[in-house]
């Protein structure tokens, strides 16, 4: 079987490390030169709406995938015009725009901050009237790790903001005083089976996320589980999806969703039965899913920037180096870690080691 990935990063690059194993081949559709899913497969280099070359990708495979929301949905759907492409377009439209999932949310009785379209600087006035500050606005689409937002604490943040991000369509949300940042990764598919991995929890810096350690029988996992069920069924979901919340009084509230193998799920590589990966392929490819069952105890650390040298972190016990074959840039995501212990005293200790390494 041969899987057709639109965009060739790091996410189309693990894909295909765990699809190798299981007889397939692939072939990338990615516009960058130096994609570096490409050592893993055909690299077929076209803009995302070049349809020439979008013809040429279905042809080619049996069945398309796609690592990353920034596909456009008119992809999706020219695609599936003549081959099976999972998720879905309307999937993707709905989870690649902030406006449209947070209005799911809303109908599907899931809680999220208070919300509100802005599409230009009256309508941010207007809402910042209504919902108060501070508030977070957002593009509605494209913006990821920090990016395409703005943090509003005072009066004098709100003016000009809609012009700073560009002046195109965004999103006001509430601020939400949260004790916790988890998501949970789940994968549903063809027939409707889904399985859920173990809620993770999550540290960002500077809008990135630098730490996800999994939990062991977190107390909100049965409501994450309802809550991402809620939204696989609406959209009658083909793959892996992730879902980022909020802890806050006890309970959860909806922060967005990933529809694809996501940065926080990395950590099931090692640390599950069957990796986000793997499990992604089966489900487009209609194979039975794997067991989500963690491997101890695991945890998952990002190598922004640069990858610490290699002999350092494979000295650490049970540490697992991700090197993702990119060129060293400021900010990038080039690499991870996992880490894997049978205690979590011993996680943490090894998660100290590595950060250790990260800042040294």
């Amino acid at each position: 079987m041969k899987i057709g990935v639109i965009g060739g990063g790091q996410l189309g690059r693990m894909m295909a490390l765990a699809g190798t194993p299981l007889g397939m081949d692939f072939a990338f559709l990615d516009p960058a030169p130096d994609a570096c899913a490409q050592a893993l497969g055909e690299h077929i280099r076209a803009d995302y709406g070049d349809q020439d070359h979008l013809r040429q990708l279905a042809d080619e495979v049996d069945l398309v995938t796609f690592e990353f929301e920034s596909v456009p949905a008119e992809t999706v759907a020219f695609l599936s015009q003549f081959v099976p492409v999972y998720p879905s377009a309307e999937a993707l439209r709905i989870a690649r725009d902030r406006w449209f999932e947070k209005s799911m949310f809303k109908d599907l009785g899931i809680p999220t901050p208070d919300f509100a379209d802005i599409q230009s600087q009256a309508d941010l006035d207007a809402a910042v009237a209504a919902i108060g500050l501070p508030a977070v606005m957002k593009t509605r689409t494209l913006g990821y790790d920090g990016k395409g937002q703005k943090v509003l604490r005072k009066a004098e943040d709100v003016v000009g903001a809609f012009a700073e991000l560009g002046s195109v369509p965004c999103i006001l949300e509430g601020f939400v005083p949260f004790t916790g940042e988890v998501s949970l990764v789940a994968v549903r598919g063809r027939d409707g089976e889904t399985r859920f991995y173990p809620l993770v929890h999550n540290r960002h810096d500077s809008g990135v996320l630098a730490l996800s350690i999994t939990s062991t029988d977190h107390p909100l996992q049965a409501l994450a589980e309802d809550y991402v069920g809620r939204v696989l069924s609406k959209l009658d979901y083909v793959g892996v999806l992730a879902f980022e919340f909020f802890e806050v009084d006890g309970g959860l509230k909806a922060n967005e969703i990933a529809p694809r193998v996501h940065n926080s799920g990395h950590w099931t590589i090692e640390g599950a039965e069957c990796s986000q990966f793997e499990n992604h392929l089966r489900a487009v490819a209609g194979l039975p899913l794997g067991s989500t069952a963690k491997v101890g105890e695991s945890a998952m650390l990002n190598f922004l920037g640069s990858v610490p040298e290699v002999s350092q972190v494979t000295a650490i016990a049970d540490c697992h180096l991700h090197h993702y074959g990119k060129a060293f840039k400021a900010g990038r995501k080039v690499g991870h870690a996992t880490i894997r212990s049978k205690d979590m005293a011993t996680l943490k200790a090894r998660i100290a080691e590595v950060e250790a390494l990260i800042k040294g």
